[in-house]
């Protein structure tokens, strides 16, 4: 059996043995989970140290190997309009079905409302959310060292970007040897990261078994429908980068399903686009896509790219409004769905940050802030749907940019 089916064979069994332990309500067994819950956390400590000098290698060698900085900056430009795309796209989507689908369903408030007193749900009004103008200034780091220490990735990453072109413009032979060293570097992590992904069959299953034996059944049934229809949407959406990648690409669709499957699996039980990074760059390479090309669309990707968030973020406004008895407009929902799209690139590091840069969407169309602690409650089960679709659209766009750009050559 191959890695790949491995990781998935520990996710589907982490699921597994989770639910029986909801089920059965033995406090020996949920004990034992907890036990479990920590080599989880090991292994995803293991993945991250090696994010911050991969990502930075990367874009290093990817940008400061080119002959120009014209050329890297076309690549850049290129792949954030692809990125817009995808974005309307599945914002398009979903502003067109998850409107009918909301309706197949009952929606009982009252259920909800316990859940959500019940979930231990932190006020949303207690939770700082970071203000636009403290966001833009933060991104030109005072202190790139401070900047990688606090995971600040999108600073990191313009720092990063600037100081690669930046040894473009220096003497050939210290341009060499400062690629030469970040090359050496960006080789040692991935040897350290085969190392990592030997165990990570183990790793996947130590992370879902103890969430899913939390989270249990109970959480579904007040919110189902949202739930349903969300990660239905989000299924849905993400089956259809299959083909567009296959197509645009030119490359086989068993392919792009093999090497995605290892990488979603990661994606889904981390809920973490930047611990699956590792895992993505190798997919990419087996799809026979350049580092050089690679090396600068992933980055952006982790930091910017969230193709499914809108899917989720839109469909739970919808609910909310439905649960609340607002009745939108179709202009209402339209400016919903395109406002969310759009803030998807700007989503502060901290919990639930995806959810609560919708307050001011909330407050500006009068919608109950209060609604935005009830999609809290769910956002854990939620959010592996979204990151498991991320890491697939980020290979997706991967794939594009690099049928774009002329730079792929399948693996037989």
């Amino acid at each position: 059996m191959n890695l790949s089916a491995r990781i998935l064979l520990g996710l589907v069994l982490g699921l597994i043995v989770g639910v029986y332990v909801s089920v059965t309500d033995s406090n020996s067994l949920k004990e034992l989970s907890q036990w479990v819950k920590p080599f989880g956390s090991l292994w995803v400590n293991a993945i991250r140290m090696t994010v911050i000098p991969l990502l930075m290698s990367l874009l290093i060698t990817s940008i400061a190997g080119q002959k120009n900085t014209n050329v890297a900056a076309r690549l850049g430009s290129k792949t954030i309009m692809v990125f817009f795309l995808m974005i309307i796209a599945s914002s398009g989507i979903t502003f067109l079905l998850a409107p009918q689908l909301l309706v197949l369903f009952s929606v009982d408030p009252q259920a909800s409302k316990e859940l959500l007193l019940s979930s231990g749900v932190v006020n949303q009004n207690q939770m700082k959310l970071p203000v636009f103008s403290e966001w833009l200034v933060a991104l030109i780091p005072t202190n790139p060292v401070a900047a990688a220490a606090n995971n600040a990735i999108l600073p990191l990453l313009i720092f990063t970007s600037l100081f690669a072109a930046a040894i473009l413009k220096i003497e050939n032979k210290y341009q060499q040897s400062i690629v030469q060293f970040f090359e050496a570097i960006k080789r040692a992590m991935f040897v350290l990261i085969q190392w990592i992904m030997l165990v990570a069959p183990f790793g996947v299953f130590a992370l879902v078994l103890p969430l899913s034996a939390s989270l249990g059944l109970g959480a579904l049934t007040a919110l189902a429908s949202f739930v349903l229809v969300a990660c239905g949407l989000i299924v849905a959406v993400t089956l259809m980068l299959y083909p567009l990648a296959s197509f645009f690409g030119k490359i086989p669709l068993k392919d792009f399903i093999k090497y995605c499957a290892p990488v979603q699996a990661i994606g889904f039980s981390t809920r973490s686009s930047l611990a699956a990074l590792p895992a993505t760059i190798e997919a990419t390479e087996k799809l026979g896509i350049s580092t050089k090309t690679s090396g600068v669309v992933l980055p952006i990707a982790v930091t910017l790219f969230k193709f499914s968030s809108p899917i989720a973020r839109t469909t739970g406004t919808y609910f909310i409004a439905n649960l609340y008895g607002i009745d939108l407009s179709q202009m209402q929902m339209l400016v919903i769905a395109a406002a969310i799209g759009m803030l998807s690139f700007y989503s502060p590091g901290i919990p639930s940050g995806g959810l609560l840069i919708m307050t001011p969407i909330y407050q500006s169309l009068g919608l109950p802030i209060a609604g935005i602690g009830i999609l809290i409650a769910v956002d854990l089960l939620v959010d592996m749907f979204i990151t498991s679709s991320n890491v697939t659209a980020n290979i997706a766009a991967a794939v594009i940019m690099s049928r774009l750009e002329a730079d792929i050559s399948p693996k037989s």
